[in-house]
């Protein structure tokens, strides 16, 4: 889709996080369009880090602004972030093992029913719900969302994760690395079943963010030395350039 005339989802105008006098992050600018997946990489303490606990919710930048459809916001909390349409889908899941499934999909947010005077949980509903949800996203070797998540394999668990972030209405679907454990067939899948929303993709594997990304951006001690549009450069260019940034950052006394 074109996204010259979209509003953004998220957009980030001249953010700055600092710690005294240390920059995690300086003067960043990045916008995130409907349908658009940018794919963020760099270096470990290149700042990505930082970009995604600032857009989440976990911390606020000492400059700049953060719009969400256009309108700024401040986030003090991760709830916040969430009732704004910004969900966060990191490596170290918050997936409980001996819990079910549909539980797990649901969880801090389950389907209730009154009935004289006391809340049921309409478990049938949730069950179904997510069976659905975790079929679009290709899960199909699930047998029922009644199994506990200690049966799902870790690109399996990735996926209920993911499934759950679509499912509650988000405008912007932060992905932290959590596809490491999928197959690209299994990645396409997901970014497939997204297709609709913007999508933060951040990844040390060159390999799952060149095919899935609209661009890609690369950070460099807390700085954006370069944005790449989708098919400009190949697998091993797009890393030469991480490390190019890094050089030429370093040339500068950066």
């Amino acid at each position: 889709m074109s996204t010259e005339t979209a509003t953004p989802v998220v957009e980030l105008a001249n953010v700055t996080r600092r710690y005294g006098k240390n920059y995690a992050v300086r003067d960043a600018s990045l916008a995130i369009h409907p349908g658009e997946v940018v794919g963020l990489v760099g270096d470990n303490g290149a700042g990505k880090s930082t970009i995604v606990k600032m857009i989440s919710g976990y911390i606020e930048p000492t400059a700049g602004t953060i719009k969400v459809q256009g309108k700024p916001v401040r986030f003090g909390s991760p709830r916040q972030a969430r009732a704004a349409g910004i969900e966060t889908v990191y490596q170290d899941l918050a997936i409980v093992d001996e819990m079910a499934l549909w539980r797990n999909f649901f969880l801090g947010q389950e389907l209730h029913r009154n009935l004289l005077g006391i809340r049921y949980l309409r478990v049938k509903e949730m069950a179904r719900i997510c069976d659905e949800h975790l079929a679009e996203v290709g899960l199909t070797s699930v047998e029922s969302s009644h199994q506990t998540a200690a049966t799902l394999s870790g690109g399996e668990r990735q996926s209920l994760a993911i499934s759950r972030a679509i499912h509650f209405d988000s405008q912007l679907l932060v992905l932290d690395e959590p596809v490491a454990a999928l197959s690209v067939r299994e990645t396409r899948r997901v970014l497939e079943a997204i297709e609709d929303l913007g999508v933060l993709y951040i990844d040390h594997n060159m390999d799952h963010v060149l095919p899935a990304a609209d661009r890609i951006v690369i950070m460099h001690r807390g700085t954006i030395s370069r944005v790449v549009q989708k098919g400009d450069l190949t697998v091993d260019e797009l890393s030469d350039a991480v490390a190019e940034s890094g050089t030429a950052a370093a040339d500068n006394g950066g």
